[in-house]
């Protein structure tokens, strides 16, 4: 839904779209696990309570915050390190669009 927005302005900026979609995958991944609208949370709270039987969704959520901040700050600092490298992303797949 919201590739019609952000591949054509990244494009207008001199970005190729794949580096659209790696930025996107970048943001989406680190908060994963942090929200409650995510197709395992339910199963992850499941295990968490078989080893501790007063895990709810905030307390899971504020075990894993830390880990999300850490996997946000991380790959954004490898994504443009990434970028400013202009290594290629892929096979016929560069940073910046011609």
């Amino acid at each position: 839904m919201m590739a019609p927005v952000f591949v054509p302005i990244m494009m207008q900026i001199g970005y190729s779209p794949e580096l659209a979609q790696a930025v996107y995958r970048v943001a989406d991944s680190s908060t994963n696990i942090i929200t409650p609208l995510m197709t395992y949370f339910a199963i992850v709270i499941a295990f968490a309570q078989k080893y501790d039987k007063n895990m709810g969704i905030g307390t899971l959520i504020s075990v894993m915050l830390p880990f999300s901040i850490w996997l946000l700050i991380s790959w954004s600092a490898f994504i443009i390190i990434w970028i400013f490298t202009g290594l290629p992303l892929g096979p016929n797949a560069p940073v910046f669009y011609p």
